[in-house]
């Protein structure tokens, strides 16, 4: 029996791949739990990735309406996308960025990351707020159909607690970014 690492509770018999892609990779674990008694889990394993809240001088970000096959809708969400090889989180941030919404920025602010589902997915997803913004031509990928909207950062927070925006690491992302704003100017 192998011990998945140091502090897990779970001890590992098997591990089979079950289905691979580019993006992702799904796995069966049997274990014993720390109880003694025997368990299955299934684990997707996706690329890394990002989120980026854009955000201007006069308060607005940028949402990008896009059609999400996964949830079989159209979709209101931050720039996200996935970390490509040989990149790193903020790279991947300011090419998602230029990429969707034509935008490159100055300043950029680290706020950590989000693991999106931990009871099945290992993928952290990194969040960043960028500032000072240069709009540019936009480059999307093939196959993508993005509608940039533009909304204030005070809309885009009411659209998150409406459930308009579903995305989780973009909700995070706004309310993180509105709670900093309402700690630092004290209200």
């Amino acid at each position: 029996m192998t011990t998945l690492n140091s502090k897990s509770p779970f001890r590992l018999l098997t591990s089979r791949l079950v289905y691979e892609n580019p993006w992702l990779s799904v796995t069966e674990d049997k274990v014993i739990r720390a109880d003694g008694g025997g368990g299955t889990f299934g684990v997707v394993e996706m690329k890394d990735g990002v989120t980026v809240l854009a955000l201007t001088e006069d308060g607005e970000t940028f949402l990008a309406r896009e059609y999400r096959y996964g949830v079989e809708r159209h979709t209101l969400e931050l720039v996200s996308g996935a970390i490509e090889e040989g990149e790193d989180p903020l790279q991947a941030a300011r090419r998602e960025l230029k990429e969707e919404m034509g935008l490159t920025a100055s300043t950029w602010t680290d706020l950590g990351h989000i693991d999106p589902f931990t009871s099945i997915v290992r993928s952290k997803n990194y969040l960043f707020l960028a500032q000072d913004l240069t709009e540019g031509a936009r480059n999307l990928d093939s196959g993508e159909e993005i509608e940039p909207v533009r909304v204030g950062l005070d809309t885009a927070v009411k659209m998150a607690l409406e459930g308009m925006i579903t995305h989780g690491a973009s909700t995070a992302l706004i309310l993180k970014v509105r709670l900093m704003d309402y700690m630092q100017s004290g209200d």
